[in-house]
Protein backbone atom coordinates (compact mmCIF):
# COMPACT_ATOMS: atom_id res chain seq x y z
CA UNK A 1 0.00 0.00 0.00
CA UNK A 2 1.34 3.24 -0.78
CA UNK A 3 2.60 5.79 1.97
CA UNK A 4 0.11 8.36 3.25
CA UNK A 5 1.55 11.72 2.11
CA UNK A 6 -0.57 13.99 4.90
CA UNK A 7 1.50 15.30 7.21
CA UNK A 8 0.60 13.99 10.72
CA UNK A 9 0.10 17.23 12.61
CA UNK A 10 -3.10 16.58 14.40
CA UNK A 11 -2.84 16.34 18.13
CA UNK A 12 -5.16 14.74 20.62
CA UNK A 13 -7.32 18.07 21.10
CA UNK A 14 -7.76 18.83 17.79
CA UNK A 15 -9.03 15.33 17.33
CA UNK A 16 -11.62 16.06 19.83
CA UNK A 17 -12.77 19.11 18.40
CA UNK A 18 -12.97 18.14 14.99
CA UNK A 19 -15.18 14.93 16.28
CA UNK A 20 -17.36 17.25 18.16
CA UNK A 21 -17.66 19.54 15.24
CA UNK A 22 -18.64 17.07 12.53
CA UNK A 23 -21.19 15.37 14.80
CA UNK A 24 -23.13 18.21 16.68
CA UNK A 25 -25.90 19.47 14.12
CA UNK A 26 -29.53 20.26 14.06
CA UNK A 27 -30.70 18.03 14.23
CA UNK A 28 -30.61 17.99 18.32
CA UNK A 29 -33.65 20.85 18.07
CA UNK A 30 -35.87 19.45 16.06
CA UNK A 31 -35.92 15.46 16.33
CA UNK A 32 -36.98 15.84 20.01
CA UNK A 33 -40.53 16.12 18.78
CA UNK A 34 -40.29 12.74 16.93
CA UNK A 35 -38.71 11.19 20.12
CA UNK A 36 -41.25 12.22 22.05
CA UNK A 37 -44.13 11.40 20.34
CA UNK A 38 -42.68 7.67 20.08
CA UNK A 39 -42.04 7.20 23.19
CA UNK A 40 -44.52 8.93 24.79
CA UNK A 41 -42.22 8.98 28.39
CA UNK A 42 -39.75 11.45 29.89
CA UNK A 43 -37.53 8.34 30.74
CA UNK A 44 -37.49 6.85 27.57
CA UNK A 45 -36.81 9.91 25.49
CA UNK A 46 -33.54 10.45 27.98
CA UNK A 47 -32.45 6.84 27.37
CA UNK A 48 -33.17 6.53 23.71
CA UNK A 49 -30.57 10.21 23.14
CA UNK A 50 -27.88 8.19 25.79
CA UNK A 51 -28.36 5.09 23.68
CA UNK A 52 -27.89 6.32 20.59
CA UNK A 53 -24.57 8.06 21.28
CA UNK A 54 -23.52 4.72 23.06
CA UNK A 55 -24.04 2.96 19.78
CA UNK A 56 -22.08 5.72 17.98
CA UNK A 57 -19.32 5.50 20.06
CA UNK A 58 -19.05 1.69 19.26
CA UNK A 59 -19.94 2.27 15.58
CA UNK A 60 -17.36 4.94 15.37
CA UNK A 61 -14.14 3.31 17.33
CA UNK A 62 -15.17 0.46 14.62
CA UNK A 63 -14.83 2.02 11.50
CA UNK A 64 -11.74 4.12 12.33
CA UNK A 65 -9.89 0.91 11.75
CA UNK A 66 -11.12 0.92 8.42
CA UNK A 67 -9.66 4.31 8.43
CA UNK A 68 -6.35 3.96 9.19
CA UNK A 69 -5.86 1.00 7.33
CA UNK A 70 -7.28 2.53 3.91
CA UNK A 71 -6.60 5.78 3.97
CA UNK A 72 -7.87 6.48 0.77
CA UNK A 73 -9.75 9.63 -0.50
CA UNK A 74 -13.71 8.72 -0.63
CA UNK A 75 -14.11 7.45 3.04
CA UNK A 76 -16.68 4.43 3.48
CA UNK A 77 -17.04 4.43 -0.33
CA UNK A 78 -13.51 2.45 -0.88
CA UNK A 79 -13.74 1.12 2.41
CA UNK A 80 -16.78 -1.20 1.16
CA UNK A 81 -14.70 -1.22 -2.75
CA UNK A 82 -11.83 -3.01 -0.72
CA UNK A 83 -13.71 -5.41 1.21
CA UNK A 84 -16.70 -6.17 -1.11
CA UNK A 85 -15.98 -4.98 -4.67
CA UNK A 86 -16.53 -2.70 -6.77
CA UNK A 87 -20.56 -3.13 -7.04
CA UNK A 88 -21.85 -2.38 -3.43
CA UNK A 89 -18.68 0.35 -3.44
CA UNK A 90 -21.41 2.11 -6.64
CA UNK A 91 -24.07 1.22 -4.61
CA UNK A 92 -22.96 3.64 -1.42
CA UNK A 93 -22.16 6.15 -3.82
CA UNK A 94 -25.37 5.72 -5.51
CA UNK A 95 -27.00 5.89 -2.45
CA UNK A 96 -25.62 8.93 -1.10
CA UNK A 97 -25.97 11.19 -4.79
CA UNK A 98 -29.81 9.54 -4.83
CA UNK A 99 -31.17 9.65 -1.25
CA UNK A 100 -28.73 10.66 1.46
CA UNK A 101 -27.30 14.04 0.54
CA UNK A 102 -30.45 15.22 -1.05
CA UNK A 103 -32.83 13.92 1.32
CA UNK A 104 -30.57 15.66 3.79
CA UNK A 105 -30.80 19.21 2.29
CA UNK A 106 -34.64 18.85 1.50
CA UNK A 107 -35.47 17.61 5.03
CA UNK A 108 -33.05 20.81 6.51
CA UNK A 109 -34.89 22.81 3.88
CA UNK A 110 -38.47 22.07 5.18
CA UNK A 111 -36.78 22.68 8.75
CA UNK A 112 -35.60 26.41 7.66
CA UNK A 113 -38.95 27.15 6.87
CA UNK A 114 -40.82 25.71 9.25
CA UNK A 115 -38.76 28.07 12.01
CA UNK A 116 -38.38 30.65 10.02
CA UNK A 117 -42.31 31.05 9.33
CA UNK A 118 -43.34 30.41 13.31
CA UNK A 119 -40.39 33.39 13.77
CA UNK A 120 -42.18 36.12 11.27
CA UNK A 121 -45.66 34.39 11.54
CA UNK A 122 -45.99 33.73 8.11
CA UNK A 123 -48.40 31.55 6.12
CA UNK A 124 -47.57 28.16 6.12
CA UNK A 125 -48.85 27.45 2.85
CA UNK A 126 -45.52 29.05 2.08
CA UNK A 127 -43.55 26.41 3.49
CA UNK A 128 -41.97 24.34 0.19
CA UNK A 129 -41.66 27.33 -1.56
CA UNK A 130 -39.66 28.60 0.39
CA UNK A 131 -37.92 25.32 1.63
CA UNK A 132 -36.93 25.02 -1.78
CA UNK A 133 -35.50 29.13 -2.38
CA UNK A 134 -33.29 27.69 0.69
CA UNK A 135 -31.91 25.35 -0.95
CA UNK A 136 -31.61 27.10 -3.73
CA UNK A 137 -29.71 30.14 -2.13
CA UNK A 138 -27.40 27.28 -0.59
CA UNK A 139 -26.60 25.87 -3.67
CA UNK A 140 -26.10 29.45 -4.79
CA UNK A 141 -23.49 29.91 -2.22
CA UNK A 142 -21.41 27.31 -3.58
CA UNK A 143 -21.22 27.84 -6.93
CA UNK A 144 -19.46 31.03 -5.87
CA UNK A 145 -16.82 28.91 -5.17
CA UNK A 146 -15.52 26.41 -2.52
CA UNK A 147 -13.84 29.46 -0.91
CA UNK A 148 -17.06 31.21 0.16
CA UNK A 149 -18.89 28.27 1.07
CA UNK A 150 -15.94 26.97 3.49
CA UNK A 151 -16.09 30.99 5.10
CA UNK A 152 -20.01 30.24 5.80
CA UNK A 153 -19.76 27.03 6.80
CA UNK A 154 -16.82 28.29 9.29
CA UNK A 155 -18.93 31.05 10.71
CA UNK A 156 -22.03 28.36 11.08
CA UNK A 157 -19.70 26.16 13.16
CA UNK A 158 -18.89 28.68 15.75
CA UNK A 159 -22.81 30.29 15.97
CA UNK A 160 -24.51 26.73 15.44
CA UNK A 161 -23.40 26.23 18.94
CA UNK A 162 -24.55 29.32 20.98
CA UNK A 163 -27.80 28.16 20.81
CA UNK A 164 -27.16 24.69 22.48
CA UNK A 165 -24.93 26.58 25.27
CA UNK A 166 -27.43 29.56 26.28
CA UNK A 167 -30.30 27.15 26.79
CA UNK A 168 -28.38 24.48 28.45
CA UNK A 169 -27.09 26.79 30.65
CA UNK A 170 -30.22 28.67 31.30
CA UNK A 171 -32.34 25.62 31.29
CA UNK A 172 -30.17 24.39 34.05
CA UNK A 173 -30.17 27.48 36.12
CA UNK A 174 -33.72 27.83 35.93
CA UNK A 175 -36.49 26.09 37.95
CA UNK A 176 -38.73 23.28 35.62
CA UNK A 177 -42.34 23.33 35.14
CA UNK A 178 -42.22 19.66 34.67
CA UNK A 179 -41.30 16.90 36.44
CA UNK A 180 -39.34 14.78 34.83
CA UNK A 181 -39.15 11.02 36.02
CA UNK A 182 -35.49 10.12 34.48
CA UNK A 183 -34.90 6.67 35.55
CA UNK A 184 -38.66 5.83 34.25
CA UNK A 185 -38.04 3.85 30.79
CA UNK A 186 -41.79 2.89 30.56
CA UNK A 187 -42.87 3.70 27.01
CA UNK A 188 -46.64 5.56 26.82
CA UNK A 189 -49.48 4.90 24.24
CA UNK A 190 -50.12 2.29 21.92
CA UNK A 191 -46.68 0.86 20.95
CA UNK A 192 -44.64 -2.10 22.48
CA UNK A 193 -41.83 -0.97 23.89
CA UNK A 194 -39.47 -2.53 21.57
CA UNK A 195 -41.17 -0.97 18.50
CA UNK A 196 -41.79 2.61 20.12
CA UNK A 197 -37.74 2.74 21.20
CA UNK A 198 -36.40 1.91 18.11
CA UNK A 199 -38.20 4.11 15.93
CA UNK A 200 -37.15 6.88 18.59
CA UNK A 201 -33.32 5.62 18.32
CA UNK A 202 -33.90 5.74 14.76
CA UNK A 203 -35.06 9.49 14.88
CA UNK A 204 -31.92 10.32 17.68
CA UNK A 205 -29.79 8.82 15.16
CA UNK A 206 -30.15 11.50 12.49
CA UNK A 207 -28.97 14.35 14.96
CA UNK A 208 -25.50 11.90 15.58
CA UNK A 209 -24.93 12.18 11.79
CA UNK A 210 -21.66 12.93 10.75
CA UNK A 211 -20.30 9.75 13.29
CA UNK A 212 -19.32 7.95 10.18
CA UNK A 213 -16.43 10.29 9.35
CA UNK A 214 -14.94 10.40 12.69
CA UNK A 215 -11.62 8.22 11.88
CA UNK A 216 -11.26 9.78 8.41
CA UNK A 217 -8.54 12.28 10.40
CA UNK A 218 -6.70 9.23 11.65
CA UNK A 219 -4.57 9.64 8.88
CA UNK A 220 -3.50 13.09 9.96
CA UNK A 221 -3.02 12.31 13.79
CA UNK A 222 0.18 12.49 15.75
CA UNK A 223 -0.68 9.13 17.61
CA UNK A 224 -3.76 7.52 16.35
CA UNK A 225 -3.32 4.45 18.09
CA UNK A 226 -3.60 6.30 21.17
CA UNK A 227 -5.26 9.43 20.80
CA UNK A 228 -8.00 8.45 18.60
CA UNK A 229 -10.18 6.28 20.74
CA UNK A 230 -9.90 8.88 23.33
CA UNK A 231 -11.55 11.65 21.12
CA UNK A 232 -13.61 9.31 19.75
CA UNK A 233 -15.07 8.13 23.27
CA UNK A 234 -14.35 11.23 24.58
CA UNK A 235 -15.86 13.22 21.70
CA UNK A 236 -18.87 11.36 20.83
CA UNK A 237 -19.91 11.16 24.57
CA UNK A 238 -19.45 14.63 25.17
CA UNK A 239 -22.39 15.37 22.47
CA UNK A 240 -24.17 12.57 23.97
CA UNK A 241 -24.26 14.45 27.06
CA UNK A 242 -24.83 17.65 25.89
CA UNK A 243 -28.16 16.57 24.05
CA UNK A 244 -29.04 14.60 27.29
CA UNK A 245 -29.23 17.94 29.16
CA UNK A 246 -30.65 19.88 26.23
CA UNK A 247 -33.52 17.58 25.72
CA UNK A 248 -33.86 17.24 29.62
CA UNK A 249 -34.30 21.36 29.81
CA UNK A 250 -37.04 20.44 26.67
CA UNK A 251 -38.62 18.15 29.20
CA UNK A 252 -38.99 20.24 32.18
CA UNK A 253 -39.68 23.05 30.31
CA UNK A 254 -42.53 21.77 28.08
CA UNK A 255 -44.89 18.88 28.63
CA UNK A 256 -44.45 15.76 26.57
CA UNK A 257 -47.25 16.10 24.73
CA UNK A 258 -46.62 19.36 23.65
CA UNK A 259 -43.08 18.35 22.43
CA UNK A 260 -44.37 15.18 20.79
CA UNK A 261 -45.00 16.21 16.94
CA UNK A 262 -44.01 19.91 17.41
CA UNK A 263 -41.06 21.17 15.29
CA UNK A 264 -41.36 24.57 16.98
CA UNK A 265 -40.58 22.81 20.57
CA UNK A 266 -36.95 24.72 20.73
CA UNK A 267 -38.48 28.07 19.98
CA UNK A 268 -40.80 27.43 22.36
CA UNK A 269 -38.64 26.54 25.01
CA UNK A 270 -36.18 29.66 24.19
CA UNK A 271 -39.20 31.71 24.52
CA UNK A 272 -40.25 30.23 28.03
CA UNK A 273 -36.42 30.66 28.95
CA UNK A 274 -35.58 33.93 27.55
CA UNK A 275 -39.23 35.81 27.14
CA UNK A 276 -40.25 36.44 23.91
CA UNK A 277 -37.07 38.53 22.20
CA UNK A 278 -34.75 36.65 23.71
CA UNK A 279 -36.87 33.57 22.31
CA UNK A 280 -36.62 35.24 18.89
CA UNK A 281 -33.04 35.71 19.05
CA UNK A 282 -31.85 31.99 20.03
CA UNK A 283 -33.84 31.29 16.58
CA UNK A 284 -32.54 33.31 14.57
CA UNK A 285 -29.31 31.39 16.04
CA UNK A 286 -30.87 28.05 15.28
CA UNK A 287 -31.67 29.05 12.26
CA UNK A 288 -27.98 29.67 11.11
CA UNK A 289 -27.45 26.72 12.61
CA UNK A 290 -29.32 24.87 10.03
CA UNK A 291 -28.38 26.98 7.01
CA UNK A 292 -25.00 26.00 7.79
CA UNK A 293 -25.63 22.24 8.37
CA UNK A 294 -27.38 22.72 4.68
CA UNK A 295 -24.52 24.06 3.70
CA UNK A 296 -22.32 21.73 4.61
CA UNK A 297 -24.24 18.84 3.13
CA UNK A 298 -24.46 20.75 -0.23
CA UNK A 299 -20.89 21.13 -0.59
CA UNK A 300 -19.99 17.95 0.29
CA UNK A 301 -22.61 16.03 -1.44
CA UNK A 302 -21.86 17.67 -4.99
CA UNK A 303 -18.67 16.16 -4.78
CA UNK A 304 -19.52 12.14 -4.21
CA UNK A 305 -21.06 11.85 -7.96
CA UNK A 306 -18.49 13.86 -9.65
CA UNK A 307 -15.90 12.07 -7.74
CA UNK A 308 -16.99 9.03 -9.44
CA UNK A 309 -17.82 10.54 -12.49
CA UNK A 310 -13.80 11.41 -12.86
CA UNK A 311 -13.41 7.41 -13.82
CA UNK A 312 -17.01 7.20 -15.59
CA UNK A 313 -18.50 5.32 -12.66
CA UNK A 314 -21.28 7.63 -12.96
CA UNK A 315 -24.24 7.31 -15.29
CA UNK A 316 -24.10 10.64 -17.53
CA UNK A 317 -20.39 11.09 -16.45
CA UNK A 318 -19.52 13.50 -19.16
CA UNK A 319 -21.87 16.56 -17.67
CA UNK A 320 -21.32 15.97 -13.88
CA UNK A 321 -17.86 16.08 -13.68
CA UNK A 322 -18.09 19.47 -15.45
CA UNK A 323 -16.41 22.37 -13.60
CA UNK A 324 -17.16 25.94 -14.01
CA UNK A 325 -14.08 28.02 -15.68
CA UNK A 326 -13.78 30.54 -13.02
CA UNK A 327 -14.81 28.64 -9.68
CA UNK A 328 -14.00 25.15 -10.32
CA UNK A 329 -17.05 23.68 -8.82
CA UNK A 330 -18.85 20.69 -10.38
CA UNK A 331 -22.23 22.71 -11.38
CA UNK A 332 -24.21 20.44 -12.72
CA UNK A 333 -23.69 17.59 -10.01
CA UNK A 334 -24.55 20.87 -7.94
CA UNK A 335 -27.80 21.19 -10.07
CA UNK A 336 -28.91 17.90 -10.24
CA UNK A 337 -28.58 17.25 -6.01
CA UNK A 338 -30.39 20.67 -5.99
CA UNK A 339 -33.10 19.28 -8.34
CA UNK A 340 -33.42 15.88 -6.23
CA UNK A 341 -34.16 17.86 -2.98
CA UNK A 342 -36.25 20.01 -4.28
CA UNK A 343 -38.41 17.04 -5.59
CA UNK A 344 -38.32 15.17 -2.37
CA UNK A 345 -39.24 18.45 -0.65
CA UNK A 346 -43.06 17.73 -2.69
CA UNK A 347 -43.21 14.26 -1.09
CA UNK A 348 -41.65 13.71 1.85
CA UNK A 349 -41.91 15.50 5.74
CA UNK A 350 -38.92 16.44 7.60
CA UNK A 351 -39.48 13.10 9.55
CA UNK A 352 -40.17 10.99 6.66
CA UNK A 353 -36.68 12.30 5.16
CA UNK A 354 -34.26 11.59 7.64
CA UNK A 355 -35.46 8.15 9.12
CA UNK A 356 -35.15 6.94 5.35
CA UNK A 357 -32.04 8.44 4.83
CA UNK A 358 -30.56 6.85 8.45
CA UNK A 359 -31.90 3.87 7.11
CA UNK A 360 -30.18 3.25 4.17
CA UNK A 361 -26.68 5.05 5.86
CA UNK A 362 -27.05 2.66 8.44
CA UNK A 363 -27.83 -0.34 6.52
CA UNK A 364 -24.59 0.26 4.62
CA UNK A 365 -22.74 1.09 7.98
CA UNK A 366 -23.47 -2.95 8.90
CA UNK A 367 -21.67 -3.53 6.41
CA UNK A 368 -18.49 -1.49 7.66
CA UNK A 369 -18.96 -2.99 10.83
CA UNK A 370 -18.57 -6.52 8.98
CA UNK A 371 -15.97 -5.69 6.68
CA UNK A 372 -13.74 -5.36 10.49
CA UNK A 373 -14.15 -8.79 10.85
CA UNK A 374 -13.68 -9.97 7.21
CA UNK A 375 -10.47 -7.75 6.75
CA UNK A 376 -8.84 -9.06 10.06
CA UNK A 377 -9.25 -12.90 8.84
CA UNK A 378 -8.49 -11.67 4.90
CA UNK A 379 -5.94 -9.49 5.36
CA UNK A 380 -3.80 -9.61 8.37
CA UNK A 381 -0.30 -8.34 7.48
CA UNK A 382 -2.83 -5.04 5.89
CA UNK A 383 -0.78 -2.13 8.15
CA UNK A 384 -3.20 -0.80 10.89
CA UNK A 385 -2.19 2.12 13.11
CA UNK A 386 -5.00 1.80 14.91
CA UNK A 387 -7.48 -1.45 16.07
CA UNK A 388 -10.76 -1.13 17.63
CA UNK A 389 -10.13 -1.20 21.18
CA UNK A 390 -12.29 -4.62 23.28
CA UNK A 391 -12.36 -6.42 19.97
CA UNK A 392 -14.51 -8.32 18.47
CA UNK A 393 -17.17 -6.46 21.94
CA UNK A 394 -17.04 -3.31 20.10
CA UNK A 395 -18.24 -4.01 16.56
CA UNK A 396 -20.36 -6.64 17.65
CA UNK A 397 -22.25 -4.39 20.03
CA UNK A 398 -22.19 -1.56 17.21
CA UNK A 399 -23.91 -4.52 14.79
CA UNK A 400 -25.82 -5.67 17.03
CA UNK A 401 -27.48 -2.26 17.67
CA UNK A 402 -27.50 -1.50 14.13
CA UNK A 403 -29.42 -4.54 13.54
CA UNK A 404 -32.25 -4.02 16.16
CA UNK A 405 -32.75 -0.58 14.53
CA UNK A 406 -33.01 -1.77 10.80
CA UNK A 407 -35.15 -4.81 11.82
CA UNK A 408 -37.46 -2.56 13.79
CA UNK A 409 -37.96 -0.23 10.95
CA UNK A 410 -38.11 -2.94 8.30
CA UNK A 411 -41.26 -4.29 11.00
CA UNK A 412 -43.05 -1.00 11.87
CA UNK A 413 -42.44 1.37 8.82
CA UNK A 414 -41.78 -1.45 6.01
CA UNK A 415 -42.78 1.44 3.30
CA UNK A 416 -40.00 3.82 4.46
CA UNK A 417 -37.83 0.88 4.77
CA UNK A 418 -38.29 -0.93 1.44
CA UNK A 419 -38.72 3.28 -0.77
CA UNK A 420 -34.75 3.20 0.97
CA UNK A 421 -34.06 -0.26 -0.21
CA UNK A 422 -35.57 0.17 -3.75
CA UNK A 423 -34.00 2.88 -4.23
CA UNK A 424 -30.79 1.84 -3.76
CA UNK A 425 -31.36 -1.43 -5.50
CA UNK A 426 -32.32 0.39 -8.80
CA UNK A 427 -28.43 1.13 -8.41
CA UNK A 428 -27.73 -2.37 -9.27
CA UNK A 429 -28.64 -2.44 -13.28
CA UNK A 430 -27.57 1.09 -13.24
CA UNK A 431 -23.90 -0.33 -12.17
CA UNK A 432 -23.92 -3.24 -14.86
CA UNK A 433 -24.89 -0.56 -17.32
CA UNK A 434 -22.32 1.50 -16.78
CA UNK A 435 -19.69 -1.63 -16.85
CA UNK A 436 -20.96 -2.51 -20.47
CA UNK A 437 -20.75 0.58 -21.88
CA UNK A 438 -17.43 1.65 -20.39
Amino acid sequence: MAENPLKKEISFSGALSTVMGTVIGAGVFFKAAAVVSHTQSAGLTLFAWLFAGFLTICGGLTVAELATAIPKTGGPIRYIEVTYGKMPSFLLGWAQTIIYFPANIAALSIIFATQFIHLFQLNEHILIPLAMITAVSVTGINLLGTKIAANVQSAALFIKLLPILVIVVAGIIQPGQVEVGVADLSIGGDSSWASGFSAALLATLFAYDGWLNVGNIAGEMKQPEKDLPKAIILGLGSVAVVYWIINFVYLKTLPADQIAGNLNASSEVANQLFGNMGGKIVTIGILISVYGALNGYTMTGIRVPFALSLNDEFPFSKYLKKVSKKTKVPFVAALVQLVIACIMMTLGTFDLLTDMLIFVMWSFSMLLFLAVFILRKKAPEMPRPYKVPLYPVVPLIAMLGGGFILMMTLITTPGLALTGIGVTAIGVPVYYYMKKSR
